[in-house]
C-alpha cells in the first residue's frame, strides 16, 4: 500500500529583517515528505536546513516570515498561522523537534520525570499517576536504566547522552505525527552518537513516526535516512533517495560533501574540505550559488540561475552540468566506485569489531 504525503512545502521562501537589511536566507524550497518516511537534509552551516524546518512549527524568531509559498500538514495550511494559539494543536503534538542541545529544551530546576509527565498530562490528557507510569515507561524504552529510581533526578545528575534521551523521550509523549532532529547527535562522542541513531530508528519502527533528520554529516545520513535533500545557500539543489545521493549525485556541491567523508580520507593526508566560503544571503545571487566554490562551473553558471533537472522519477539537481549542451564532467576520483569503497569500509570495520570483541 502505497504511504500517504503527511507534509508538504511549495516554492517557500523565508526572509529575516536584520537592523535595515533583509536576508534571504529560504529561497523557493519545495518537498514532499510521506508518512513514516525519514528525509534526511544535509549541507553545511548557514544553509537554510534549521530555518525551514522551523517553519513546519511556527518557530522562527521575531524577525523571521514566510514570504512566499505554502506548507501544508496533511489538509491544514501551516503556512496561514500566525498567532502562538493557532499552533497549539500542531506544534509537539503534531510535530515534535529534538534539538542538538538538550540543556536548553530541559529545565534545570524540574525533575527529569516531573518534565515528561507533564507533557504527557498536556497532551495525553492522563492523570498525575498514569502520567507518571508511562513517564517511567518512555524512560525505560528510551535507554535510562533504573528508570523508576531515576524518575526524581535533574538534568545536571545526567549525562550528555542520557540527557538527549530523555529529550527524544519529551518528544515522543506527545505522540507526534513527524519528529524533527535538529543534529540531534552533533555534542556526542561517537559511540553514543551511533545509540542515539539506533535508538531514533527503534522507536520510528514502534511508533510510526515520520523523521526529519538535520545534519551536516553526510556519514550519518547513510545509516538512517531514505531520502535526503542536499540544501545550499537557501536552496535544496538536489534531493533523492539516500541510494541515489551517495551513488549517482550530479551537483558539484553534493560531490564536495561526499568527497570530505572522514571515512574516505587516507591516514596521513589531508582531508579534503569544500573551497571557499558560502555567499552573502544579504546580497541578491546571480547563478548558480555555488559557482564561485566549484571547479566544474561554466560561463552560464555565474549569469543565470539552473533549473531543477529531472535524473529520475525520485531525483533531481539544479545544476547546468544536466543540461544537455553542457560538457560531459567526470565525479571527483575520490568518489567513485563509492559504492564498493563504503562496502569494503563497513566489512573493515565489522573485522575490527570482531577483534575487539573477541
Amino acid at each position: 500500500m502505497a504511504k500517504q504525503t503527511i507534509l508538504t512545502a511549495e516554492n517557500v521562501s523565508v526572509s529575516f529583517k536584520v537592523r535595515s537589511s533583509e536576508l534571504r536566507a529560504i529561497r523557493n524550497v519545495s518537498l514532499e515528505l510521506k508518512e513514516e518516511e525519514t528525509l534526511a537534509i544535509v549541507g553545511e552551516s548557514g544553509s537554510g536546513k534549521s530555518v525551514l524546518t522551523k517553519t513546519f512549527t511556527g518557530m522562527l524568531e521575531a524577525n523571521g516570515s514566510i514570504t512566499g509559498g505554502t506548507i501544508k500538514y496533511h489538509d491544514k495550511v501551516l503556512s496561514d498561522l500566525k498567532k502562538d494559539e493557532d499552533w497549539e494543536g500542531i506544534r509537539g503534538k503534531e510535530i515534535a523537534t529534538i534539538f542538538q542541545d538538550p540543556m536548553t529544551s530541559l529545565n534545570p530546576i524540574k525533575t527529569i520525570g516531573s518534565q515528561i509527565s507533564e507533557v504527557i498530562i498536556k497532551h495525553q490528557k492522563k492523570s498525575a499517576k498514569e502520567a507518571k507510569q508511562m513517564a517511567i515507561d518512555l524512560m525505560d524504552r528510551t535507554g535510562i536504566p533504573f528508570a523508576a529510581k531515576r524518575y526524581d533526578d535533574y538534568p545536571f545528575q545526567y549525562s550528555g547522552g542520557m540527557r538527549q534521551r530523555i529529550v527524544i523521550a519529551i518528544a515522543l509523549a506527545c505522540r507526534p505525527k513527524i519528529l524533527i532532529c535538529d543534529e540531534p547527535t552533533t555534542a556526542l562522542d561517537v559511540t553514543i552518537q551511533a545509540q542515539i541513531l539506533d535508538l531514533i530508528r527503534e522507536l520510528q519502527a514502534e511508533y510510526k513516526f515520520t523523521t526529519i533528520f538535520i545534519t551536516h554529516d553526510l556519514g550519518v545520513v547513510a545509516s538512517i535516512a531514505d531520502k535526503v535533500a542536499v540544501m545550499y545557500a537557501g536552496q535544496i539543489i538536489e534531493s533523492g533517495t539516500v541510494e541515489e545521493i551517495f551513488y549517482n549525485p550530479q551537483h558539484p556541491y553534493t560531490w564536495s560533501l561526499l568527497s570530505s567523508l572522514p571515512q574516505l580520507g587516507t591516514k596521513g593526508d589531508h582531508l579534503y574540505s569544500v573551497p571557499g566560503t558560502p555567499p552573502s544571503l544579504y546580497k541578491e545571487i546571480k547563478g548558480d550559488a555555488f559557482a564561485p566554490r566549484s571547479a566544474y562551473a561554466m560561463d552560464i553558471d555565474f549569469n543565470e540561475e539552473p533549473p531543477m533537472f529531472q535524473v529520475s522519477d525520485t531525483h533531481f539537481a539544479k545544476t547546468w552540468l544536466l543540461d544537455p549542451r553542457a560538457p560531459k564532467a567526470e565525479k571527483p576520483e575520490i568518489i567513485q566506485n563509492l559504492h564498493e569503497k563504503m562496502v569494503a569500509l563497513q566489512a573493515e570495520n565489522e573485522r575490527k569489531r570482531g577483534i575487539t570483541n573477541g
